[in-house]
Order: structure tokens, then C-alpha cells, then sequence
């Protein structure tokens, strides 16, 4: 059996087509990820009487600690590494077409917000800078690159530059993005104000332990008063992924077409919720060819009618990471 390709999979329109490839891809990795086969055989599960998607066995996230999640043989291009405290253990994504990525990313960032060349892309990812294997700062220097914009470019504490390129590009009316880490952008508003109703405020998740844990309201309420914005945008994504959801307000993600969330019972894995029941989140991430595409989450949340879809935190007793993480 062939495996889709990239144009087939980001070509998908209608949920008929998606599950056809999601199914196709499934009898690929079932046969081809050791990890995920083993995994598989393990529950006792037939791969080849899996004929609709609701049956599909997620791999836990947890697997990318202590596996290389893959199917493919081919060498590793790149690999993505989570962030974490010292003494745990990170997860590991390793990467053999990183065309995959780049596609992925690029078409999904068109999808939501149009030609990147549009825009300004400032980032303030201080925490994603210190460290190497960031799969967003490689997301984010291919925007920088691609915007062909010479006021876009990463900011690591040198606050002042950032308020000064803020109010250059307000002063030139020019569609402007700033991805920022939680914490970051709130360091920032500690000592520079800005109302900018224009701006459209990225933030990542997270406070890596500089700062106190923080609900998603308050901490919007906040950052739309610091950078006099309505909403505050999102993205949804992590290491071991290669597809990420956006927000652009309110917290409620939407994701691009070869990517579906699912949500589980916390006391039946293999069983789905329905909509507005909040379980453990399930990513389908078709991009995700070469690794494993069907992962089960430590973040709970919650379906709604329209495909969309709310992150409301995390399982207890797991561990903080880089996607996400607030507490709704």
C-alpha cells in the first residue's frame, strides 16, 4: 500500500477524504512504527479490522521520552526536543523530511491569517532561544525568512528594541505579529505600555517557572491591556507534532484540515466524548507521516459543535511542557 503524499495531504477538504487518508496512514505506521506496532499488539488490537477512525489506538506522548517514534528508516534531518526542569526527562521527535514541517506550518499559517510577506514577525521567545531543538523557533525563523521584512526578527530580553520596532510599525500601519512566550510578554509589560489595537499578539503558553501559573482570562484580560488589543491569538501545537491549531481569540482552537483532535474518556482511552464533554485531547496530525500521527495528549479539553475546540489544562501528576498549558 502507498502512502499519500504531500499533496494529498494538504489538499484534504471534507471529512470523507481526510478519514480515507487518516486510514491509510494508520495501516502504514501500524506496520512500519515498531513502537506503535508493539503498542498495538499489546492492547490485543487487529490493525486490519480498524475500518473507521473512532477505533484507532492513540499512542501516549509519553512514548517520545524513551522511543524513536518512527516510520520510516530514513535518517533523521532534524530533531525536535521538548522543553523541561532539569532532572525530567524530555521527549524527542526525530524528523527524516522536514519538508513536512515546513509545509505544514506555512500552509496553515496562509489558511488562518493570509501571505506571510504581509506582515512584521517579531518574536519574543527568550526561553526558546536559550536552548537548542525548539520546534517553534524553527517554525518561527522560516516566518521571519519567509515575511522578507527587514523589521522581523527575534527578541531575547532587549525589551527597548521591541517597544521602538512596535512603534515603528504602528507608525507605518504595517500588519504586524508578535509571538511571544507567556512570561516573556509579561516581563515586557512591566516597564513598556503600548496601545496597539492592530497588533495581533501570538503567545505561545507557559511560564517555565518564572512566573506564577496564571487562568487564560486573566492573563488575556491582561495582555490585551497592556498592548490595547480585543482579543489575544493562540497556537496549539508541540513537540511531538508537526501540524499546530490556532486561536484567535477566547482561547477556542480551530485546526487546519489534515489535523483533527478527538476527545477521550479519562476512564476508557479507547472510547471518544461527545461535544462539550471534557476528556483527554487526541491529535490526528496527518503531516506526521514519518513518526506516528495518531497521539494521545496529557492536555484535557473539550469538542464543540463547529470542529473547534478548548485546551482546559492538564492530567495531574504530569509534567509542564512547551504547547499550550494554561489553565482554564
Amino acid at each position: 500500500m502507498n502512502t499519500p503524499d504531500k499533496q494529498r495531504i494538504f489538499s484534504i477538504s471534507n471529512p470523507a477524504d481526510f478519514n480515507a487518508t487518516a486510514l491509510q496512514i494508520f495501516q502504514h505506521q501500524a506496520k512500519n512504527c515498531e513502537v506503535y506496532h508493539q503498542f498495538i499488539s499489546g492492547l490485543k488490537i487487529d490493525a486490519g479490522k480498524i475500518k473507521a477512525i473512532e477505533q484507532i489506538p492513540f499512542l501516549p506522548i509519553e512514548f517520545f521520552k524513551s522511543r524513536r517514534v518512527l516510520s520510516s528508516h530514513a535518517h533523521a534531518e532534524l530533531t525536535f526536543t521538548s522543553s523541561g526542569t532539569t532532572g525530567i526527562t524530555t521527549s524527542s521527535h526525530y524528523v527524516t523530511d522536514k519538508t513536512w514541517y515546513e509545509q505544514s506550518f506555512n500552509d496553515a499559517f496562509k489558511l488562518f491569517y493570509g501571505d506571510i510577506k504581509d506582515y512584521t514577525v517579531l518574536a519574543l521567545l527568550p526561553s526558546y532561544l536559550e536552548r537548542e531543538g525548539s520546534s517553534l523557533i524553527y517554525m518561527v525563523q522560516h516566518l521571519i525568512k519567509e515575511s522578507a521584512n527587514p523589521d522581523s526578527g527575534f527578541f531575547l530580553y532587549n525589551h527597548d528594541e521591541l517597544y521602538h520596532q512596535l512603534k515603528k510599525q504602528q507608525q507605518a500601519q504595517k500588519p504586524t505579529i508578535l509571538i511571544g512566550v507567556t512570561f516573556g510578554l509579561l516581563d515586557f509589560m512591566e516597564n513598556y505600555q503600548i496601545n496597539f489595537p492592530e497588533l495581533i499578539i501570538m503567545e505561545t503558553g507557559g511560564m517555565k517557572g518564572r512566573r506564577k501559573e496564571m487562568i487564560r482570562e486573566e492573563l488575556h484580560a491582561v495582555l490585551c491591556g497592556g498592548f490595547g488589543v480585543k482579543a489575544i491569538h493562540s497556537e496549539y501545537g508541540m513537540t511531538e507534532l508537526l501540524s499546530q491549531a490556532y486561536s484567535t481569540g477566547d482561547g477556542i482552537f480551530v485546526c487546519p484540515p489534515w489535523m483533527k483532535i478527538m476527545i477521550r474518556d479519562t476512564n476508557d482511552p479507547m472510547s471518544t466524548l461527545a461535544n462539550g464533554k471534557t476528556g483527554g485531547i487526541n491529535v490526528i496530525d496527518l503531516a506526521n507521516i514519518n513518526s506516528c500521527s495518531f497521539i494521545a495528549t496529557q492536555d484535557l479539553g473539550k469538542m464543540y459543535p463547529n470542529d473547534s475546540f478548548e485546551v482546559l489544562g492538564r492530567f495531574d501528576q504530569s509534567d509542564i511542557r512547551g504547547c499550550n498549558l494554561l489553565i482554564a
